[in-house]
């Protein structure tokens, strides 16, 4: 059994199922045959409440091209949002002078406003994609920042609660 084996841990991708819910049917099936002081590495996972999912499942870290591919079609992560996105092709962010997201410490939301970015993108300028990315990958990673906190302080149900609000 490929559990047994003297990995430093394990990636679990492939086909997954054509759902979600068979997703979670090849997760429950596969992670606990893997042992559990090893990391578990979930690929092409990048949607948030995916990302619970695994998280609830014993996946420890994920990767996804979901962070860039949005990036390139004018969209950044902000939780406050539907979906947790927006796009900043809409002409609403054109005299926008608030950064994508107050709270982020990356550096496309100190250095830019979401009427730059916006103009950025309509005018198909590839520093775009690079500020973009920079922050759908930063946002990323202070949600995983997030999940472990609320991990150690039991209240992963709390957080995840308050992500679907």
């Amino acid at each position: 059994m490929i559990g047994e084996m003297p990995f430093g841990g394990y990636a679990i991708g492939g086909s997954l199922g054509k759902s979600k819910e068979e997703m979670h049917h090849v997760l429950d099936w596969t992670i606990p045959l893997l042992p559990d002081d090893k990391a578990r590495h979930l690929l092409g996972i990048g949607e948030i409440e995916d990302i619970f999912a695994g998280v609830r499942r014993g996946v420890d870290t994920f990767d996804c091209a979901a962070a860039t591919r949005i990036a390139r079609n004018g969209t950044v992560f902000l939780k406050s949002e539907p979906r947790h996105r927006i796009n900043l092709r809409n002409t609403r962010f054109r005299d926008d002078p608030r950064p994508i997201d107050e709270t982020c410490d990356c550096f496309t939301c100190r250095q830019h406003s979401r009427a730059y970015l916006s103009h950025l993108c309509r005018s198909g300028e590839f520093s775009f994609y690079r500020l973009a990315t920079i922050h759908n990958l930063r946002f990323l990673v202070r949600l995983m920042e997030r999940i472990r906190e609320a991990i150690e302080s039991n209240g992963l149900d709390e957080l995840e609660q308050e992500w679907r609000n």
